[in-house]
């Protein structure tokens, strides 16, 4: 993606994202989903739980 940058560390292992402002209000939907893919990658090995019992959890918190 343009305006997008990884940096590596010795072992090649992605460690920093570079991002050029200007190129992101180009076009910022792209950006949007480069987060969520970011998110979702640094959460894949976290805990699940069913969708009945999130839902209690955040009408509970008033949030749902």
């Amino acid at each position: 993606m343009k305006g997008i940058t990884f940096l590596k560390d010795e072992k090649s292992n992605k460690k920093i994202l570079q991002i050029d402002v200007k190129e992101v209000a180009k076009n910022p939907e792209k950006f949007e989903d480069l987060l969520d893919i970011i998110i979702a990658e640094a959460r894949k090995d976290e805990k699940t739980i069913p969708w009945e019992t999130a839902k209690k959890q955040l009408k509970k918190g008033g949030k749902l």
